[in-house]
């Protein structure tokens, strides 16, 4: 017999109180490290005291990772790097331009306490607001110059440095809207920070990601932890970026990147993705009448907010680097004026001068009264005499660091250097004494690591975010840890190898649920149609690149299966076929030249259409191409597509290894598989995709290159006439290619012939893979581009011109001819195939942008480079 309900509900009430009210059970604790994790020498370790008992809020942690065992912790660390491959988490070293390596993420994480991160938060806000002091004074009265707390040359020599940002002000009272600290615990136990980060901090994203993944890999310990969430804090970010807006109302944001090759893209456009705003290039955005606007293709759309991840010279070649390709002529005179927000401010590198932190002492003083709570590594810099001489008495202790950072030079320690380096660091020094700091090198603490198949410990870093609030700045309770798993590498950076760790602040109780929706908000801005004409460019080549390649596997794969009949083809079909490879991939001359070796040994020939990433129209430049377009607009991508997309790339490498290895005929496999992606991808697009603008232009490239590639197929295998045994082979290859060799057999009873051919690949409407579908297709497309719903466009004409042609044309007259070539069908093919490319560019001319903002007219960056 059932209870009755009142009896459940106080059943459950009872029980979910014990389950909030029962603290955690711990299983009993290592006296000692185990047995691989060595004692310690120096410094601190993160989990163990010094005479070897685990610290108390360890224990949990590491007992459930020994109840775990190697294996399973294994099986969990090959999950988590799937997991981030599979949502495209990747980071460029500048070192490998042409490669993107995928985001490391040890399954060990860093635990901080919530007591010690009360403190620790308390001194970080202390520090934000010192910063956000110092950056107003820099850009306005400079008192702290005209008192003498910090020396001019320092200052005014560093490259951070904007002279033309002078008295710009965001709305509000902090200025510095992101403030980003590299955290180190010295071997008295205390945090003290190495460096600041203010210009457009990275690693927020990386947390957020190390967070999710981690989320999904442990799920129970996670939970069991009772680890501060990372959301409030972006939910923050996009409440302060909201209230930036200078122009009123609700606010249109967007995220300036530099681009896909930047090291920290994947970054950007995960950021851009969670928090809901356009990712934009600097050339989606134009100045026009004392405002920035972002280039749609439905017209201009004004930008209130840009959150700026493009380093600040780069961001106005009008008035700060000339040469520069990555931001926007005027956006300076724009936020000069008001009429735009950017986050953090034009000039706030200024804050990433590591010799202020020889001062900062004396700045908090004058700011705020009294000296920071937290401690900085203890820093000199050369650009003060005394400095000068004990950094280079002492350079062999010291960390050496340029005041400015910038690609390719980076801070090295001395002790890593032999006396011939170190005589020339210190030549180099002392003939430009302002670029260079040093500062005292403090031994990291260590934290345990799985590396090996085992507990390590492990050199490692935090850097940790504060955003700006109405009320001050909120930390996040976390941030981005970073490790050297080679204990012999004594400088902690993602360049230089170190991987991430997610960083877990234990609260002493389970977290409550906080919102900051504002009730009130206004309806939200409908901006999934909004894309900038870059953004649809990529994807409407994303798709022409994928039918390409599928195009070209499935003709390949065609041609292997005819000409590897039981009986011998006639040595004209044979030409025919691989002729119309050539013909129909546009790997010129290739077969087309007729040169009688390659007929005689085709394999090598084929084997370069296929796996010649160089070779303009192979399979493997067509996905490498594909790939990069992906790459473009990652932020428009579902995880899935992103999943589907790395397989493509693995099964091409795969394919390129069997085929160096084995041949051509161990490959097939591999490209069948390709072949399945490549349709996984196209339903996927299908599927998944908003019926937006993006969705249209990817769906009318896959669709004006599939016409493209039909029509290149018949011109190429029908058009010939052959004897009647020849001919039925090229029409089932045509067939076959193109999908339609069952169907075929379904409709038509008395065998193969090239009129049904013809009907079937022609005008056959209800065959998803005839030429008048893919024409019906792209006339939906273009009529609900913007701008063609009142009018026909260049493009539509086009279409129905060729759409006319095909409906008018007749399949008897087409076949017949009087010689060795069917003339009617191939003038209606190559008037078609004309059609079709005038339309596409049509659609490139109308929609892509492809004119380049104002730019200086004299260019002179050598002074740039010698400062």
């Amino acid at each position: 017999m059932l209870p009755r309900t009142g009896s459940i509900d106080k059943n459950l009430f009872r029980l979910m109180e014990i389950q909030v009210n029962t603290p955690l059970v711990r299983l009993s604790t290592p006296a000692v490290p185990p047995a691989e994790y060595p004692a310690l020498i120096q410094g601190v370790d993160e989990a163990y005291h010094r005479e070897g008992h685990v610290r108390a809020h360890w224990e949990y942690l590491l007992n459930s990772l020994h109840n775990m065992g190697p294996e399973q912790i294994n099986e969990r660390q090959q999950k988590a790097s799937r997991i981030l491959r599979d949502d495209g988490a990747t980071y460029k070293v500048y070192d490998e331009p042409n490669t993107n390596q995928t985001w490391q993420l040890n399954p060990v994480p860093l635990l901080i306490s919530s007591d010690e991160w009360e403190t620790t938060e308390a001194m970080l806000v202390e520090r934000a607001d010192v910063f956000n002091l110092l950056l107003q004074d820099i850009y306005s009265d400079r008192k702290l110059i005209r008192q003498g707390v910090i020396p001019p040359e320092l200052l005014f020599s560093h490259q951070g440095f904007l002279r033309p940002c002078n008295q710009i002000k965001l709305p509000g009272a902090q200025q510095l809207i992101l403030h980003g600290v590299d955290l180190v615990r010295g071997p008295d136990g205390h945090m003290r920070v190495m460096a600041d980060r203010t210009q457009a901090p990275s690693g927020a994203g990386y947390a957020l990601e190390n967070r999710t993944v981690m989320n999904r890999v442990f799920p129970s310990l996670f939970r069991d932890s009772h680890v501060h969430r990372l959301s409030l804090f972006f939910a923050r970010l996009r409440q302060k970026l909201q209230a930036l807006n200078p122009n009123g109302g609700l606010a249109r944001i967007v995220v300036l990147t530099p681009g896909a090759y930047n090291e920290t893209y994947f970054e950007h456009a995960y950021l851009a993705n969670y928090l809901g705003f356009q990712l934009v290039q600097g050339s989606d955005l134009s100045v026009r009448n004392g405002y920035v606007w972002m280039k749609a293709l439905d017209g201009l759309k004004r930008v209130d907010v840009i959150l700026r991840r493009v380093d600040d010279v780069y961001c106005d070649p009008v008035e700060l680097k000339g040469d520069s390709q990555l931001g926007v002529p005027g956006l300076l005179e724009v936020a000069r004026m008001g009429h735009v927000a950017i986050a953090n401010p034009l000039g706030s590198n200024v804050l990433e001068n590591p010799a202020l932190l020889r001062y900062l002492p004396d700045i908090a003083r004058a700011l705020i009264g009294r000296e920071l709570k937290m401690s900085s590594v203890k820093t000199w810099w050369c650009g003060d005499s005394k400095d000068l001489e004990y950094v280079c008495a002492n350079l062999k202790n010291l960390l050496i660091k340029p005041t400015y950072r910038r690609p390719g030079l980076y801070e090295v320690y001395g002790a890593e250097l032999d006396d011939t380096k170190l005589q020339a660091w210190q030549n180099r020094i002392r003939k430009n004494p302002y670029q260079f700091v040093a500062q005292e090198y403090v031994p990291c603490s260590t934290t345990p690591s799985w590396h090996q198949g085992q507990l390590k410990p492990s050199a490692s870093i935090l850097r940790t975010f504060a955003v700006a609030t109405d009320n001050g700045y909120a930390v996040m309770p976390g941030g981005l840890t970073r490790v050297n798993l080679d204990a012999g590498n004594k400088i902690i950076s993602n360049q230089r190898g170190s991987v991430s760790k997610d960083t877990w602040v234990l609260a002493s109780e389970p977290e409550k649920r906080v919102s900051l929706r504002n009730p009130d908000l206004q309806t939200p801005l409908d901006n999934s149609n909004e894309l900038p004409s870059r953004v649809v460019e990529n994807l409407f080549w994303m798709g022409r690149y994928a039918e390409r390649a599928e195009s070209a596997l499935r003709l390949l794969r065609t041609v292997a299966l005819q000409l590897n009949r039981t009986e011998a083809l006639p040595g004209n079909i044979c030409c025919a076929l691989l002729s119309a490879i050539t013909h129909v991939t546009s790997t010129y001359p290739g077969f087309a030249s007729l040169n009688p070796t390659l007929f005689d040994s085709p394999e090598p020939e084929l084997m370069s259409i296929l796996i010649d990433n160089q070779r303009i129209g192979s399979v493997a430049n067509n996905l490498i191409a594909m790939i990069r377009s992906s790459e473009q607009v990652k932020e428009q991508l579902s995880s899935d597509t992103q999943r589907v997309i790395n397989d493509i790339g693995d099964r091409l490498e795969q394919m390129r290894n069997l085929i160096n290895e084995s041949g051509l005929a161990s490959s097939e496999e591999v490209q069948a598989h390709l072949v399945t992606s490549l349709l996984a991808l196209t339903g996927l697009i299908h599927d998944s995709m908003t019926r937006d603008n993006g969705w249209h232009f990817m769906e009318m490239g896959r669709r004006m290159e599939r016409a493209l590639q039909i029509v290149s197929s018949l011109r190429s295998l029908l058009t010939p006439r052959f004897d009647e045994l020849g001919q039925e082979v090229l029409i089932e290859s045509a067939l076959l290619s193109g999908e339609a060799l069952i169907n075929y057999r379904r409709y038509y009873q008395n065998g193969i012939n090239i009129e049904n051919g013809l009907e079937m690949i022609l005008l056959n409407s209800r065959n998803p893979r005839s030429l008048i579908y893919q024409l019906a297709q792209l006339e939906m497309h273009f009529s609900d581009l913007p701008g063609n719903r009142d009018r026909l466009s260049q493009e539509s004409k086009f279409l129905l011109e060729a759409t006319t042609a095909i409906q008018l044309s007749d399949i008897k007259k087409l076949v017949g001819s009087k010689s060795g070539v069917r003339e009617d069908l191939d003038q209606l093919l190559a008037r078609v195939q004309y059609l079709i490319s005038s339309a596409a560019k049509a659609i490139s001319q109308r929609y892509f942008d492809h004119t380049q903002g104002p730019q200086l007219l004299v260019k002179n960056t050598e002074w740039q480079e010698q400062l």
